[in-house]
């Protein structure tokens, strides 16, 4: 097949240098490249974190900045001084800039501008204050009702499964629904809004190979084309849902509109499948802390931030400097990236002690970083976790003996901890 050379050239720039760096820095014992070649499983108490960690608060390794120190993650995720890291950030060399300009297919990829993911304020405010109504703590009550009417429909189906994948069947499912409700899609949609997100997911990570670029990008060339589509019917006909208030708002561009819906409908779902899937796979391998559960059912808000904690969806995020900046002992110059590792942050001993157990009832659980901080904050974290308390308290308490039929299956991603697959038996024998 003839290689598109200008996707070709944009991959290079973005991944391919990149990847023959960290594949060099990985043979050298370097542990963020190890992590960056899916090495590790990225857990918080993995030992390439652990080394990274006992390296100090803020070493530098593979030519960028990287901590796992709780407070100090915290602290950047605030600091003005540190933004979200872009192609078309000033402080890339001006060829590079132009070659990626060139090379730009206006894709409405979520890791890349004018999505609100990496946009620093003011376009960030912008974008921001048009959809944050739709994730109020009054828009997701009045969403309650609505999650529990799709996770008692989604385990009814379950039923009728003599060994149901409870990813493809049921987490995916749950925030699917919902999300696309938020939107204004249609139900028939589902599927194939699954696809998107899933075949997508890759370009969250760094260093991917050609292969795996080019197949992201070509999913994201289908989604460019169904939202012009989509666009033209709400600009003539507008309809309910958030991407109607997108379209009418008469402040976003159209690459704007198509960049931040395709945001949203992959953050709405992506990140709550894996908390379902990761809450699942943690509480059927320790039947203690599930004992507890479904004892003292009022843990349950408790036990979604131990989850999140303990195997975050989000492993990790970079910030680079735009200022000179002293912190942490070191003088990082105006330019420098900074990586920000959630999984370490979450298991760092100075703030949750005995950080490898899982402990549903840990007092400080919700200090967790798995949304994020600042002004980059997760927007949907109220809705996560109001259904990942009704998902998995429901499915728990619907099938009591439900455990899983062998190993659940991983997805081969690096940023994200997420399973692919999780065959499961729903009673007992």
């Amino acid at each position: 097949m003839k290689v598109p050379i200008r996707a070709w050239i944009r991959w290079l720039l973005l991944h391919g240098l990149t990847r023959s760096y960290l594949l060099w820095s990985a043979r050298r014992g370097d542990p963020l490249a190890q992590i960056a070649f899916g090495q590790d499983r990225l857990l918080g108490a993995s030992p390439f974190i652990e080394e990274i960690r006992q390296r100090g608060r803020l070493p530098k390794m593979s030519g960028v900045y990287v901590t796992a120190d709780y407070e100090l993650c915290r602290h950047i995720l605030r600091d003005n001084r540190f933004g979200v890291v872009t192609p078309n950030h000033p402080i890339i060399p001006k060829p590079v800039r132009w070659a990626l300009t060139k090379t730009d297919q206006k894709l409405p990829n979520l890791t890349e501008p004018p999505s609100m993911l990496v946009t620093d304020p003011p376009e960030h405010t912008r974008y921001r204050r048009l959809v944050g109504r739709a994730f109020s703590p009054k828009a997701i009550a009045n969403l309650e009702q609505r999650a529990v009417e799709v996770t008692d429909d989604l385990l009814d189906r379950l039923e009728s499964k003599p060994r149901p994948d409870l990813i493809e069947d049921f987490a995916a499912q749950v925030p699917i629904a919902i999300i696309a409700e938020i939107l204004g899609f249609p139900a028939d949609m589902h599927s194939t809004m699954l696809k998107w997100g899933f075949n997508s997911a890759p370009l969250v990570d760094r260093a991917l190979t050609w292969t795996t670029y080019r197949h992201a990008t070509e999913e994201l060339a289908e989604v460019k084309q169904y939202f012009d589509q989509r666009i033209d019917q709400l600009t003539a006909e507008p309809g309910d849902g958030l991407l109607t208030v997108l379209v009418t708002s008469g402040e976003l561009t159209r690459r704007e509109q198509m960049a931040n819906a395709a945001l949203l409908l992959d953050a709405g779902f992506l990140t709550t499948v894996n908390l379902l899937g990761n809450g699942i796979a943690l509480l059927t391998s320790h039947p203690d802390q599930l004992k507890l559960l479904m004892a003292q059912p009022e843990l349950w808000p408790s036990a979604i931030e131990e989850i999140l904690r303990y195997d975050c969806p989000v492993r990790m995020t970079g910030r680079i400097a735009n200022y000179d900046v002293d912190i942490a002992g070191q003088h990082i110059k105006r330019g420098y990236l900074v990586l920000l590792s959630f999984a370490g942050a979450n298991y760092d001993p100075g703030v949750f002690p005995d950080p490898e157990r899982f402990d549903v009832t840990r007092d400080n659980a919700a200090d967790h970083l798995a949304f994020g901080g600042g002004v980059h904050g997760c927007l949907g974290y109220r809705l996560a976790r109001m259904e990942g308390v009704i998902a998995l308290r429901t499915l728990f308490e619907r099938y009591p003996d439900l455990r899983l039929d062998g190993p659940p299956i991983p997805r081969r991603l690096v940023n994200l901890h997420a399973y692919r697959s999780m065959p499961a038996k729903l009673t007992a024998d």
